[in-house]
C-alpha cells in the first residue's frame, strides 16, 4: 500500500466503511451540541451538564475507529481529511453542527480531487494519491502550526 492508495477497493470495504462512515456522521452530530459546549472550556461543559470524561473517552474510541478503518482501506491517504475541518472552520466558524457533516462532505471530495489529479496530471502516467495528499497536506501542516505558534 505505502503511501495510500484506492486501487484496492473492493464492495466490502466499501460497505464496511460507508456503513462506518454514516454511523460516525450520526454519532457526531448527535453530540455537536456537547462539542459546542466544550470549546467553552471542560469546566464550564460541565457545569452545563456534560459529563466531559465520558464524552472524551467515546469521541476518542469512535475516532480511532473511523481512522483504523479508514487507514486500513486506503492508507496514510485518509489523514488528509485532517486538513479539511481546519479550512471550514477557518471560514465559517467553529459550530459543530455545520463543521461536522461539511467536513466528511468536503473531505470526500478534496481526496476525490487529489485522487482525480494524480490520474490525469502526467497521463498516461499515473501518480501515487498519497503522493498528492502529502503536496497539499504538508505546506497547510507547517503554515498551520508556524501561524498558532506566532498566535
Amino acid at each position: 500500500m505505502g503511501m495510500g492508495s484506492l486501487n484496492g477497493a473492493t464492495p466490502f470495504m466499501l460497505w464496511l466503511c460507508a456503513g462506518c462512515c454514516l454511523c460516525l456522521i450520526l454519532f457526531y452530530q448527535y453530540y455537536a451540541k456537547a462539542l459546542n459546549a466544550l470549546l467553552l472550556g471542560e469546566a464550564e461543559a460541565a457545569h452545563l451538564g456534560i459529563h466531559t470524561e465520558q464524552l472524551k473517552r467515546q469521541l476518542i474510541i469512535a475516532t480511532a475507529i473511523g481512522i483504523g478503518i479508514a487507514v486500513s482501506a486506503s492508507g496514510i491517504i485518509g489523514f488528509i481529511s485532517l486538513v479539511v475541518p481546519h479550512l471550514i472552520r477557518m471560514t465559517l466558524g467553529p459550530d459543530h453542527t455545520r463543521l461536522l457533516p461539511l467536513s466528511a462532505i468536503a473531505g470526500a471530495a478534496l481526496l476525490l480531487l487529489a485522487d482525480v489529479g494524480a490520474r490525469v496530471w502526467l497521463a498516461p502516467a499515473e501518480l501515487p494519491v498519497g503522493l498528492v495528499t502529502a503536496l497539499i497536506g504538508a505546506p497547510f501542516l507547517f503554515f498551520f502550526y508556524y501561524s498558532n505558534v506566532s498566535a
